[in-house]
């Protein structure tokens, strides 16, 4: 199978890439620049990553932006990070949109405040019967407190009487996530060369296969994307069961 070809046969059965956005202060400080050029870049490598997902015909596309960690970091960068994100759905949404994106918040958006909440909420309205692609941007985003909030909303039906205990399976556990209506990532990718999940879709990526880039967030080029579809091609997938 030609290179090509096996690219085209990977991306049709290739349904949802996810990305753990890493290395943005390391590529500024390598070149004695600001953190915040770092993450402008990053922004710019958000947009290549798009179209190259919509060039592979990938239907979902998750993108982790701000893990409920990154509330640690010092003000003026959080300032940054929230300043960017006002720019770009200001200035790229409507761009999406054209392009038939769907964009879509999963994590904690609330704690940005209520301006940049309302604008992602607006986005979200704008783009809602877009069908080409759906955009899930991660934004204070914790697996673990998305498990502790699908374990308290059941609890809560429990106690209501709509739910009873032994009818929780895995099915109605998924139903309670944020991503419920939407299909586990087939791969997970990590930008800068570390090699861990960072509290990222922990129970969606219980079978995903997982890719580590050794490049900075910034420096991610539509070939990087063309090489997550050739890889994914590449792997065979088994879901436990043993290889034929």
């Amino acid at each position: 199978m030609s290179d090509a070809s096996e690219g085209v046969s990977a991306a049709r059965s290739l349904r949802h890439v996810a990305i753990i956005m890493d290395g943005n202060g390391r590529w500024a400080r390598a070149r004695g620049v600001p953190v915040a050029k770092g993450h402008y870049e990053g922004g710019e490598a958000v947009q290549r990553c798009v179209e190259a997902a919509l060039k592979h015909d990938v239907p979902y596309l998750t993108l982790y932006a701000f893990s409920s960690e990154n509330w640690q970091r010092s003000k003026d960068e959080v300032s940054d990070l929230t300043s960017l994100l006002h720019f770009y759905l200001r200035h790229k949404l409507d761009d999406l949109h054209r392009q038939g994106v769907r964009l879509r918040v999963i994590g904690d958006p609330q704690r940005f405040g209520p301006a940049l909440h309302r604008e992602l909420q607006r986005a979200e309205e704008l783009t809602v019967e877009n069908t080409r692609l759906t955009l899930l941007l991660a934004l204070s985003y914790g697996g673990r407190a998305e498990l502790v909030g699908a374990m308290k909303l059941l609890a809560q039906k429990v106690e209501a009487g709509l739910l009873k205990a032994n009818e929780i399976d895995e099915d109605v556990i998924e139903g309670a996530l944020q991503t419920h209506d939407v299909p586990d990532p087939d791969i997970i990718v990590r930008t800068s060369g570390e090699r861990r999940l960072s509290n990222f879709l922990l129970w969606q990526s219980a079978y995903a296969e997982l890719l580590f880039l050794e490049i900075f967030w910034p420096d991610f080029q539509d070939k990087d994307f063309t090489e997550i579809v050739r890889h994914y091609a590449r792997r065979q997938r088994r879901f436990g069961r043993r290889p034929e």
